[in-house]
C-alpha cells in the first residue's frame, strides 16, 4: 500500500468522524429546540446527558488529527485540511454546548405558560442547522464556494435575531411580570446566533484549507 493511499484512507476516516459528530450536534440542537417548544423536560435532560458523546467525538477527532500529522507528515494543502478538521471539531463541540444551554432553559421554563407560541425560534434553529450542514458538506467536498455560501446565510440569521430581540424587548415592557421567561428566550436567541457563528467559522476554515487564505466572513 502506497503512502498516499494510506493517507487517503486516514483522511476518509477523519471525514466520517467529522460528519458523525456534525450529525450528533444537529440532533442535539433539534432535540433541544423541540424540548423547549413541547416543554418536554425528559427530552431536555437527554440532550444534557448526551453532551458527553459530543465531547468524546471531539477528542477522537483531535487524536485522529494528531496521528495523521505524526505518521503521514502532510504538507501544504493536506496539512491545512487536517488543521481545519481539528478546528471544525472545536466549533461543533461548542455548538453542542449551546444545545445543552437551550435544553437547560427548557427545564427552567417547565410548566410555564409561554407568552406566545414559539414559531420564529424553531425557524431560526432550522436556519442555523442548514448552515451547519452546508458548511460540513463544503469541508468534505473541498468546496470553497459552498463554504462562502454557508457563511453568507449568517446575515439572515442575524436579521431574524434582531427581529426577535425587538419583539422580546416589547414584551418586556408590556409584560414585566414575565421578565424571567422573556430573558430566557433572549438567551435562546443568542445561543442560536452563536451556533450560526460557529457554522460560519467552519466555512472560514474550509476556505482556508482550500485556498490557504484566512477570511473573516463574520465581522
Amino acid at each position: 500500500m502506497s503512502a498516499r493511499t494510506h493517507y487517503d484512507i486516514e483522511m476518509e476516516g477523519l471525514h466520517e468522524q467529522i460528519l458523525r459528530m456534525g450529525g450528533q450536534v444537529e440532533r442535539s440542537i433539534e432535540g433541544a429546540i423541540s424540548s423547549l417548544v413541547r416543554q418536554d423536560v425528559a427530552a431536555a435532560q437527554k440532550i444534557i446527558d448526551e453532551d458527553d458523546i459530543i465531547d468524546a467525538m471531539k477528542l477522537a477527532v483531535e487524536d485522529k488529527c494528531a496521528k495523521i500529522i505524526a505518521t503521514q507528515q502532510p504538507l501544504a494543502r493536506d496539512l491545512r485540511k487536517v488543521l481545519a478538521a481539528n478546528q471544525i471539531a472545536t466549533d461543533l463541540e461548542r455548538m453542542g454546548d449551546h444545545a445543552v444551554d437551550i435544553a437547560k432553559v427548557a427545564i427552567k421554563l417547565k410548566g410555564e405558560r409561554y407568552i406566545k407560541k414559539l414559531i420564529d425560534i424553531p425557524r431560526m434553529s432550522g436556519m442555523a442547522m442548514a448552515m451547519v450542514k452546508k458548511s460540513l458538506d463544503s469541508y468534505v467536498n473541498e468546496d470553497a464556494d459552498l463554504a462562502a455560501e454557508a457563511c453568507k446565510e449568517d446575515d439572515l440569521v442575524d436579521d431574524l435575531r434582531d427581529t426577535l430581540m425587538r419583539e422580546l424587548f416589547t414584551y418586556a415592557i408590556e409584560m414585566p411580570k414575565e421578565m424571567v421567561q422573556i430573558i430566557n428566550f433572549m438567551f435562546v436567541v443568542w445561543f442560536l446566533e452563536r451556533i450560526a457563528d460557529h457554522a460560519t467559522n467552519i466555512g472560514e476554515w474550509v476556505i482556508y484549507h482550500v485556498t490557504g487564505e484566512h477570511k473573516d466572513l463574520n465581522p
